[in-house]
């Protein structure tokens, strides 16, 4: 069954409330999802309070539900302060955004993310250097294969980088709307377009269900 640690809804730029992403993730076969709103210092605690609230869903629907946010287009001096905000309010996965070369990202945004232990994933990032993917590997901060038109364009620098790091992936969809939603076969497909090998594939797909136990004993 589908994990996906990266999805928006309608508390930021995504076309869905949590309730419809949510209902609708299970439809097609998800095990968990994890709402990841675009935030800043101006709406984190708005976006934490409304994602955790989303957890009602996960016995109305039989999936986990996440609270998370996405560190968006944030000065990297600022990041690890946000993340280690967002963790002190409930957050239970905390994305940052990416160096994509589809969008103006500030340069320097990847070494700030694989640098803060508060951490789980650096989204879309980019021509990430192999020294930024050793620090992630180094710090336990997972690197996305993203099934994001434009964003996915740097996804086979992204595999083979980590490849050689010895950094962790994970598939993400970075939902925005309905047909971003996507099953586990399709999450493969992505990973093995990237220049995975099945095993490798297979693995990073693992990766996320890793991290969805470690947050899930948390809970306890």
């Amino acid at each position: 069954m589908m994990i996906d640690l990266h999805t928006h809804t309608l508390f930021s730029d995504g076309e869905l409330t949590p309730s419809e992403l949510v209902h609708r993730a299970r439809v097609i076969g998800y095990e968990a999802i994890a709402i990841t709103d675009h935030a800043d210092f101006t709406n984190l605690e708005f976006l934490l309070e409304g994602a955790k609230k989303a957890r009602y869903l996960e016995e109305g629907y039989d999936i986990r539900v996440l609270a998370g946010v996405e560190i968006t287009h944030v000065p990297p001096k600022y990041i690890a302060r946000l993340a280690r905000m967002a963790k002190g309010l409930g957050a239970e996965i905390v994305v940052v955004h990416g160096e994509s070369p589809v969008e103006p990202v500030a340069a320097l945004t990847n070494m700030a993310a694989v640098e803060c232990p508060d951490v789980d994933i650096l989204a879309h990032p980019g021509f990430i250097t192999e020294e930024e993917a050793r620090l992630a590997a180094d710090n336990g901060v997972y690197l996305e294969i993203t099934c994001r038109y434009g964003h996915n364009v740097t996804n086979g620098h992204v595999a083979l980088t980590a490849r050689e790091a010895g950094a962790k992936l994970v598939v993400d969809t970075d939902t925005h709307s309905p047909d971003n939603l996507i099953t586990v076969e399709r999450a493969l497909a992505v990973a093995r377009g990237a220049g995975l090998t099945r095993q490798e594939a297979r693995a990073a797909l693992e990766n996320s269900k890793d991290l969805l136990l470690k947050i899930i004993k948390k809970r306890v």
